[in-house]
């Protein structure tokens, strides 16, 4: 009885087991038959509904949309589903200005071909798109290209130094003694009149007491003796104002007193007391302050703005809130090769003697007459080294910026003065425009914009009656397909091309095709958006390099 009770227990454990696994594998197959038939139906769902946008994708996303495409046998000029975009072509992006019309894998590096979709970032080959929430993580900033009156103004640095022309030097008229110094040391300032030293002149004495003997005789015809005495003192160096000083004492003056000519400063004392002077000998130097030279270091790209007669207003630390008025005097023909600075003269007025040489002042130069142009901040301008760019807004709805090649004039004041290249009314970048100008760069933009109009950047003139450039190398044919010729060459300088197996077009007019596993030597151009094209080829018969003809 307990075995028969085991037996029937084991039997409908098995009947169960079973009926249960058949369960599971109809559950199974049901499930994998609505997710096969669901997939289609999100497949083509999608155009209609939530489609991709390409324009955030990268290189890895690019390159799975190009095998889907190659699964889908789609290419330029269809319309991918998924993105519901029109795909217009195939480039390499470590490659910039190589365009495909097939997907496949890059000629030029190990990757797959990367899709540009139209009115997505690549559409359009002379701009770059940025969408608005990366515009707004880069705290993009945009202004306009506005009108405005330009006023050239220069602005320098200077050091105070005495006005030369105001220079007077006090000399020696006689041979004599330095009895007696009224001013000890340089740099004292003196009035005009002011009494500067004594000297005693022996030959002075001489000549007086003849004047003197000659007036006191008495007689016809005496007169001329008197006259010619008067003019050996004359000729020995005295002054009128001595010689009338001798006339009005009837006494010998020895000695004789020589006072400052005007006010000033004391620059140079070479006289001292009990020292010998002789005939023209410069005793001191006397400057006057009531007007003072700045030497300015102008900028050698602004020196041309500086024009002689030119109002200035300077400022020194030494006297804040003062404003110093002057003119340019000249510009000095001398630049330092150092700072690269011309050097400017002006004068400044100074009544009250505030400014003095040694003081540091900044200065505001006048240019001339206020002319209109366009205006763009500083800010704006990208400097390559070999050109200037503007990042110039296309399309504010699809975020499209385009690279503009500008001619700079004059920068004052934060304000760039524009040329040409832009037109008034124009939206440019003023921050991160070096993100997108990184971007243009490798897209090629800056590589298109560089090259003539109407010309390709590495095969040369395209334009009407304008042949392209020939390359020559040797090669390997690897396959051949129709008129696909897949080569293995070596290095291409002309090209800056490495060794690499990459696909060839064989030239309409080119009938014959060569053998798989021959070496042969090609001429061949290149074409924008296309394989290389065979224009010529002929069996190896020597071991060639890479070149341009």
């Amino acid at each position: 009885m307990n075995k028969k009770t085991i037996v029937i227990a084991l039997l409908a454990a098995g009947v169960l087991g079973v009926g249960g696994w058949s369960l599971y594998r109809l559950g199974l197959r049901n499930g994998m038959a609505h997710a096969s038939m669901a997939l289609p139906t999100e497949a083509t769902s999608s155009p209609a509904g939530t489609l991709i946008d390409p324009s955030a994708w990268g290189i890895p996303e690019g390159e799975a949309a190009t095998r889907r495409h190659i699964e889908s046998g789609l290419k330029g000029g269809d319309v991918d589903p998924a993105t519901g975009r029109k795909i217009l072509y195939y480039h390499d992006p470590m490659v910039p200005g190589k365009k495909f019309e097939s997907p496949g894998k890059s000629p030029f590096m190990n990757m797959m071909l990367v899709p540009a979709y139209a009115g997505s970032e690549g559409a359009d080959s002379s701009t770059v798109s940025v969408s608005s929430r990366i515009q707004q993580n880069l705290g993009l900033r945009t202004g306009t290209v506005v009108s405005g009156q330009w006023v050239s103004e220069v602005s320098a640095v200077g050091t105070v130094a005495w006005n030369e022309r105001g220079q007077i030097v006090v000399q020696a008229r006689a041979t004599g003694f330095v009895e007696k110094l009224h001013v000890r040391a340089a740099l004292d300032s003196v009035g005009k009149g002011q009494p500067l030293l004594e000297l005693y002149v022996p030959d002075w004495v001489a000549v007086q007491e003849d004047y003197l003997a000659a007036r006191r005789l008495q007689g016809n015809g005496l007169e001329t003796l008197a006259e010619a005495a008067r003019q050996r003192m004359r000729q020995a160096g005295m002054s009128e104002a001595q010689i009338a000083l001798v006339e009005r004492t009837g006494q010998v003056q020895a000695r004789m007193t020589l006072v400052a000519p005007s006010a000033g400063v004391v620059t140079e004392l070479m006289a001292r007391e009990g020292s010998t002077v002789m005939t023209g000998m410069p005793l001191m130097r006397i400057n006057d302050l009531t007007s003072v030279w700045v030497q300015a270091e102008v900028p050698e790209s602004q020196a041309t703005q500086v024009v002689k007669g030119a109002q200035v207003t300077a400022q020194t630390p030494a006297w804040p809130g003062e404003v110093f008025q002057g003119l340019v005097q000249s510009l000095l023909p001398e630049v330092d090769p150092t700072t690269r600075t011309r050097k400017a003269r002006m004068t400044l007025a100074n009544p009250k003697g505030k400014l003095v040489p040694g003081m540091f002042v900044q200065m505001q130069l006048g240019g001339g007459q206020a002319h209109p142009t366009l205006l763009v901040p500083s800010e704006a301008l990208v400097r390559t080294g070999k050109r200037t760019l503007v990042m110039v807004l296309d399309n504010e709805a699809n975020g499209a910026f385009r690279p503009v090649e500008v001619q700079v004039g004059r920068e004052q004041n934060g304000q760039a003065e524009i040329l040409f290249g832009l037109s008034q009314g124009q939206m440019i970048v003023l921050s991160g425009q070096f993100l997108i100008d990184s971007e243009a760069s490798l897209k090629g933009v800056e590589a298109r914009l560089s090259s003539p109009k109407g010309t390709n950047s590495e095969a040369g003139p395209m334009g009407a009656g304008a042949t392209p450039q020939t390359y020559h190398t040797s090669a390997r044919v690897e396959a051949v397909a129709g008129d696909t010729v897949t080569l293995t060459h070596p290095e291409i300088p002309a090209l800056k091309w490495p060794g690499m197996t990459m696909d060839f077009r064989l030239a309409p007019d080119v009938s014959s095709k060569p053998a798989v596993g021959s070496e042969i030597a090609i001429a061949f151009r290149m074409r924008d958006g296309d394989a290389p094209q065979i224009v010529q080829w002929q069996a190896h018969q020597a071991k060639k390099t890479g070149g341009a003809q």
